[in-house]
């Protein structure tokens, strides 16, 4: 299945090998900003302008519960790849983690970036969570104690998306900057600058970590 996100307010869920549209999930007020899918594909998550991240049933397209708590556009999400919880990242410069089965925002909220969060994401093992920022920053959280570890400077422009290796040990983050930077998780420090001739909106590994798509 691929889900794609609309400014139609809907998801819309898609067969792969037929291409044809398999369902429509409903119930955003306003833009649908993010998508994801959760580890074992049961549950997928949305996060829209309508402030709201929401959980859906993948078999049955039915909604499962409606988070709220961010005060601003939710534009960025990501399930955890072991504990079950969705990180969801708001123009009201926050990370909010929230308990999949509960439906429950757990106790932690993510602060400390001065500008929007546009993407997160976690790490492999699930203990950190990685924060994309307006601010220029790149930023990781523990997920279990939600202390901030460490801020990564360095870029100078939005920083629009970040990526863990699937080793994790290596962090890239694509900026408004022109560039996608390379750091090492364990110090924090920059490893390598990609130079792009426009500004980069998104950069991924590979699967096996050799390779970078921006």
């Amino acid at each position: 299945l691929v889900a794609s996100a609309s400014f139609d307010k809907t998801v819309k869920l898609w067969d792969v090998d037929s291409g044809r549209q398999v369902t429509t999930l409903i119930g955003h007020t306003a833009a649908v900003l993010g998508v994801a899918f959760s580890p074992s594909g049961a549950r997928i998550a949305s996060v829209s302008e309508d402030k709201t991240v929401k959980l859906w049933d993948v078999a049955s397209g039915r909604q499962a519960t409606t988070l709220t708590g961010h005060k601003g556009y939710v534009w960025g999400v990501a399930f955890n790849p072991v504990r079950k919880l969705v990180a969801s990242a708001s123009f009201d410069k926050t990370v909010k983690l929230w308990d999949v089965d509960s439906g429950r925002r757990s106790t932690v909220t993510l602060a400390g970036h001065t500008g929007r969060v546009d993407f997160v994401s976690f790490s492999p093992d699930g203990k950190t969570v990685a924060s994309a920022s307006r601010d220029k920053t790149v930023k990781l959280w523990d997920t279990v104690t939600g202390r901030q570890r460490r801020t990564l400077t360095g870029h100078t422009g939005s920083v629009k998306s970040v990526a863990f290796s699937p080793d994790g040990e290596t962090i890239a983050s694509a900026s408004a900057d022109k560039t996608v930077k390379l750091w090492d998780v364990a110090t924090g420090k920059e490893a390598a600058t990609l130079a792009m001739q426009t500004a980069v909106s998104f950069a991924t590994f590979s699967p096996d970590g050799t390779r970078i798509a921006a």
